[in-house]
């Protein structure tokens, strides 16, 4: 029975209603990506991408689809494509984005797949039932892998319809989604419920993805954790530390990793409260790394009119920075956030200070890197729970306690070490979640392309 035979009056109706918003907001929707085009060119790169005009599967190819929206969602990919391309190397894999710092992270984390003919990116197509038809027709995918929370209706639907099934993989709904999810279930709940396959990180997810409508959703992990932190960005985090350490007596570095909007002004605030003026000889040292490009420009600009000598990742030279005149260091630069945590003695994680629900916390755990929570990490709630239950994170109540608690970690080194022993141990602790979701996608694909994984048809040969 088809997707639109099983939907309720009420649910076809708010169909209806979603498309017609749709084409009434492309005025807006255009104009819009043009102003935000100019301050990120991606947005105006390849436009026929967003309706459908994504490159041409060649005959014969057999394509798995994966969506990634943007950076946290593409390094949680790229685990699982690996080990899809392990598995069944004949494969090749189209990675859709809908952010151009989602699109570069991808470019730059599987640079090696692009140039081997094994991956290619596009963007993924706007929620118009004509080019989400489009985008499936054009490429022919056998399976689609949609990352984390990325679920749009009219998408799912044509996927119904085009006769691709669909995995929601690393499925994660907060409680604050879940209550937009509800007041939207008419739209939300026959998407949800069409999927062919959802993989929850947690079990908390699994119960509310189960509020919505989804039953008997498995809880698997979070695949961030199986994210390698690689080693020349580790070493290059090193090096970096080596360098700033060795020019002068430093007390620390204090890492405020991935910040939003206004939380920088929180921070600088609060340091300047703490540390105030200070010498050269012994004091501790901030790094502070926006979570997003476009903003680079103005919190360097923020801290030179609030009196800090700034240095920014862009200005490093070819061995790195050098501290001799820095009380503030910006990391603008996409892609080197493990370099960071490297660096860093402690990282303060951006999101969590602001209502936003926090960002990753994971890749500072597989680091070793001590890390202070704020207040919001519901889009994080379960991980950051235990966390803080392992001892390898503390929670604080705003920025001034996140400063305050780093400069106390910098002078308790044992402490320190005991909580970057309980990171990394946290993080081997959870990994898995690659192996599990292949497991419950390999029926799928095998099912719809007669391939055998490289382990089946090494034992069939035995």
């Amino acid at each position: 029975m088809n997707l639109i035979a099983r939907m309720t009056a009420g649910e076809r109706l708010a169909r209806l209603l979603y498309c017609v918003a749709w084409w009434l907001v492309t005025p807006a929707l255009l104009l819009w990506f043009v102003v935000r085009g100019l301050r990120q060119r991606g947005y105006l790169a390849a436009v026929g991408e967003r309706f459908g005009y994504c490159p041409v599967t060649e005959p014969g190819t057999v394509l798995i689809w994966v969506h990634a929206v943007s950076v946290g969602e593409t390094r949680a990919a790229e685990p699982l494509i690996r080990a899809m391309l392990d598995r069944w190397p004949d494969i090749r894999i189209l990675l859709t984005h809908m952010t151009p710092t989602g699109r570069e992270t991808g470019a730059n984390s599987f640079a090696d797949l692009a140039a081997g003919g094994r991956l290619r990116q596009a963007w993924l197509p706007w929620d118009y039932p004509g080019a989400t038809r489009r985008m499936l027709s054009r490429s022919r995918p056998v399976l689609g892998l949609v990352m984390e929370t990325e679920l749009w209706p009219n998408l799912v639907a044509s996927a119904r319809s085009a006769s691709v099934p669909v995995v929601l993989a690393n499925a994660r709904l907060s409680e604050r989604s879940l209550r937009k999810g509800l007041r939207w279930r008419a739209l939300i709940g026959p998407a949800l419920r069409s999927l062919d396959q959802v993989l929850a990180q947690t079990r908390s997810d699994a119960h509310r993805l189960g509020q919505l409508g989804r039953e008997a959703v498995p809880a698997i992990g979070n695949l961030k954790f199986d994210i390698e932190p690689p080693a020349p960005m580790l070493a290059r985090g090193t090096l970096w530390r080596e360098r700033l350490l060795s020019h002068k007596p430093l007390r620390g570095i204090v890492l405020a990793a991935s910040t939003r909007d206004d939380e920088e002004a929180m921070l600088l605030n609060a340091w300047r409260a703490l540390v105030g003026p200070t010498s050269d000889s012994g004091r501790p040292l901030l790094v502070v790394v926006p979570r997003h490009p476009q903003r680079f420009d103005a919190v360097a600009q923020l801290a030179g009119e609030q009196g800090w000598r700034v240095k920014r990742r862009s200005a490093f030279d070819s061995d790195g920075p050098e501290a001799a005149h820095a009380d503030l260091i910006i990391g603008d630069s996409m892609g080197e956030m493990f370099a960071w945590y490297a660096l860093a003695d402690v990282a303060i994680i951006g999101g969590s200070l602001a209502p936003l629900g926090g960002q990753n916390l994971i890749e500072a755990c597989a680091v070793g890197c001590p890390v202070l929570l704020g207040p919001h990490t519901f889009n994080f709630e379960e991980v950051s729970h235990d966390a803080i239950a392992a001892g390898a994170a503390l929670r604080v109540a705003d920025a001034a306690g996140a400063l305050d608690a780093s400069l106390r970690l910098l002078g308790e080194p044992a402490r320190r070490q005991a909580m970057s022993v309980a990171a990394l141990a946290f993080a081997a602790q959870h990994r898995g979640a690659t192996v599990r979701t292949l497991d419950a996608i390999t029926p799928v694909i095998e099912g719809r392309t007669g391939f055998q994984s490289v382990a089946s048809h090494a034992l069939r040969k035995v």
